[in-house]
């Protein structure tokens, strides 16, 4: 028994990968329903045909769709168009709802980690030779990486003297 923590929606699913790896001629991949296999039509006939052409079956529980009848690989065909009608349904509302709090002045994304006060304080301390990037990033509280993005050659190993001139 394979468990997928992935999204059906990510092509990188190990947990798939490697009951695909597992199963041989003659087996059955048995999964709960088929949008945990894949969310796009185009996805799931190509994997549903990547296991025919080794000789494996496919069982959806959830729909009762066994493929290795030709009744339920049309079936199977009609439920891979819903579940792929469903998602494209679920991204234009996750679209409409961004776009109206857009619309109402609401910014996306994470808040930003530092303020112009700290960029200040960071110019400062990398100015001087004794404070390294994590040396910053402690003092002001906030990871490296932060940092990185405002010092794109310190992250390629600049001298703090070069990188501090990017704030």
């Amino acid at each position: 028994m394979f468990h997928e923590k992935a999204s059906g929606a990510q092509r990188d699913r190990p947990e798939l990968a490697a009951a695909a790896h597992y199963i041989r001629k003659g087996d059955t991949l048995v999964v709960w329903t088929l949008d945990r296999l894949a969310r796009s039509m185009k996805q799931l006939i190509e994997t549903v045909e990547a296991l025919e052409a080794q000789g494996i079956g496919f069982r959806s529980l959830t729909e009762a769709i066994d493929t290795t009848t030709s009744g339920c690989k049309l079936v199977f065909h009609i439920f891979g168009a819903l579940a792929e009608f469903e998602r494209s349904i679920i991204r234009e509302r996750t679209r409409a709802g961004l776009d109206a709090a857009k619309a109402r002045g609401r910014k996306g994304g994470r808040p930003k980690t530092l303020n112009d006060a700290d960029l200040k304080a960071a110019h400062a301390m990398l100015a001087e030779d004794t404070f390294t990037v994590n040396d910053v990033a402690k003092r002001l509280n906030a990871p490296p990486a932060t940092f990185y993005r405002y010092l794109p050659p310190a992250r390629a190993g600049a001298t703090r003297r070069q990188a501090h001139t990017y704030f």
